[in-house]
């Protein structure tokens, strides 16, 4: 495992090279001090994972992360000493591609690491997505024949239940979401939008408050035990996964040993099997197969299910393996999707996706 390091801090590239070599083969590719030599090592070696800061001179961890992607894309992990402060550029450097966001590490009393563990975790988990996104990339890209039985009613919603926008979404997922929410925003007062984005715990409240900045309406975290509400934009917290259980918002520690905590499959499958009202889940960029047999559970709940189309997604893995499973009743670029499952929840458009 070959990690690159992008940092322009000496005692920043001490600390992470100690944390990689503590990595079971882990090695060090090269270090870059600036956004631009990284680029320049990436065109001649690319590495298997690069570990970026995000406040750097010369070319900043953000703009660089856009030329890697474009250039010669492999997994990026943003790693930052600060939240609160680089909060536009971490959320910049996710939306051009980057797979997560982390604390450097720091050394403790005796130069004992601290948050070692935490970045040697997302390092591995890093490394698995693209993995897993690099050998389930699905064969066929053509979207599943809608089928043949559907009867095309509008789902019959109860006024007690807020009908609900499930959105599911990883690497590249924060500018995603935030064009969909725009989109959706005729028929946002009429739906709970319901948000499971692969991001460090950490980042969740900074993810709430920069996509309230985006969308001009509150977004904010969903809390245990609620029932989703009529024009709110609520999003997961926790390493828990998010579930809807009897139409409340659930976090549980199921076990298993999941790439992702939370989940975007435990999440749609709990929504599948709830006794609620089908409603409109949605499935966006990302690296891996999260969510993807989660979005055909759905469909076949008689849910309209849409998946981001190959030519706007940072990473086809996800939506990509949820179109080969037959999951998305549509398959669309980034820019149409809110609009569409607006209609359907104001009920101009007739749902897809009902059983088999």
């Amino acid at each position: 495992m070959r990690i690159a390091i992008v940092n322009d801090l000496r005692l920043a590239q001490a600390v992470l090279s100690m944390t990689i070599e503590a990595i079971p083969n882990g090695r060090i590719a090269w270090i870059a001090n600036d956004g631009r030599e990284a680029l320049e090592h990436c065109r001649r070696d690319r590495p298997d994972l690069i570990l970026m800061d995000m406040v750097m001179p010369v070319m900043d961890g953000a703009v660089a992360t856009r030329a890697i992607m474009k250039e010669c894309p492999c997994p990026i992990l943003v790693v930052t000493s600060t939240i609160e402060g680089n909060l536009a550029l971490v959320y910049e450097a996710l939306g051009a591609g980057a797979i997560d966001a982390v604390h450097t590490p720091t050394l403790g009393p005796g130069n004992m690491l601290v948050g070692g563990d935490v970045l040697a975790k997302k390092v591995r988990v890093a490394i698995m997505s693209a993995e897993s996104s690099g050998s389930a990339t699905p064969q066929s890209r053509a979207p599943s024949p809608a089928r043949a039985s559907a009867a095309a009613v509008t789902p019959n919603r109860s006024d007690a239940a807020a009908p609900l926008v499930l959105i599911g979404a990883s690497t590249g997922g924060p500018h995603a979401l935030a064009e969909v929410l725009r989109g959706l925003s005729p028929a946002a007062p009429s739906c709970c939008s319901m948000i499971v984005q692969h991001i460090d715990l950490a980042y969740v409240d900074g993810l709430a408050s920069w996509l309230t900045g985006e969308i001009g309406r509150k977004v904010r975290v969903a809390c245990e035990g609620e029932l989703p509400a009529k024009g709110e934009t609520i999003v997961a917290a926790t390493t828990d996964h998010m579930l809807l259980r009897d139409g409340k918002v659930r976090y549980r520690n199921l076990p298993g040993d999941d790439l992702h905590r939370p989940s975007v499959d435990h999440f749609f499958e709990s929504a599948a099997r709830d006794q609620g009202p089908p409603g409109v889940a949605i499935l966006l960029t990302g690296m891996g197969r999260d969510g993807a047999e989660g979005l055909r559970a759905l469909r076949d709940a008689n849910w309209h299910t849409i998946a981001q189309d190959e030519a706007t997604s940072i990473v086809w893995g996800m939506p990509g393996t949820a179109v080969a499973l037959g999951g998305a009743s549509q398959v669309l670029p980034l820019d149409s999707i809110g609009a569409a499952a607006g209609r359907v929840i104001l009920g101009s458009e007739c749902p897809g996706g009902r059983g088999r």
